[in-house]
């Protein structure tokens, strides 16, 4: 119930933003490595870095062009994406469409799902500042960083494997968690990074393990109405 009460309150503030920028305008998973970082910097925009990656990003570019004002952050405003790749969409979808057949339900798709709710759950990979893994690996705790869209709280911990030989000598990569307003990691879903610190003219780009399901575990609750 928490949990809810808490969503809903950011969803409303997400509501906000949005009428504003329209009137303005006219639980845990694994790391997976199955993604080379060939370009640690990218002159270009964060969306085009994206468009760059045909067959990676396609669900994500085609979810945020239908919400312009999250478009226009990785687009002019210094950010911090953690980039879900087309299988945590494709996953999720999957999910949802399952349960929904049970139901006797027609399917939903990302072009036709609810878009407050979309815009809400797409809003969370997209943090204030641009920032590189440094940022974070100065504390073991990790810290909390806020979206762009509704300022909902998420956290970051970066974690350094080891390299033969050297205890916390091997890649960082990075933890990225909903903390659903809970202090307690047990009630956190997180995902991990299969790339980090890819630099464009306007972002930092960490790409997510294709194990995770877009959502954070909140797609088939959020879109099944």
């Amino acid at each position: 119930m928490k949990k809810k009460l808490y969503n809903k309150y950011s969803l409303l503030l997400l509501i906000a933003v949005m009428g504003i920028y329209l009137s303005g305008c006219k639980k845990n998973d694994s790391p997976y490595y199955d993604y080379t970082n060939t370009v640690q910097t990218f002159k270009g925009t964060a969306v085009d870095y994206l468009k760059s990656k045909p067959n990676t990003f396609d669900s994500l570019l085609l979810v945020l062009d239908r919400f312009p004002f999250l478009k226009d952050s990785l687009t002019n405003q210094k950010v911090t994406l953690f980039a879900p790749v087309n299988e945590n969409f494709a996953a999720s979808v999957k999910y949802l469409n399952q349960t929904r057949k049970a139901e006797g339900k027609a399917p939903i798709y990302l072009s036709t799902a609810d878009p407050l709710e979309l815009a809400f759950m797409l809003s969370k990979y997209i943090i204030r500042g641009n920032l590189t893994s440094a940022a974070y690996a100065s504390t073991v705790d990790g810290i909390s960083v806020t979206t762009v869209a509704s300022n909902y709280p998420m956290h970051v911990k970066a974690l350094q494997a080891n390299a033969s030989g050297f205890v916390g000598g091997g890649a960082t990569t990075l933890e990225y968690s909903d903390m659903y307003g809970s202090t307690i990691r047990l009630n956190w879903v997180t995902t991990n990074t299969n790339a980090i610190n890819i630099k464009t003219n306007n972002a930092t780009i960490n790409i997510l393990t294709p194990l995770h399901n877009f959502g954070f575990d909140e797609f088939t609750y959020r879109l099944d109405q």
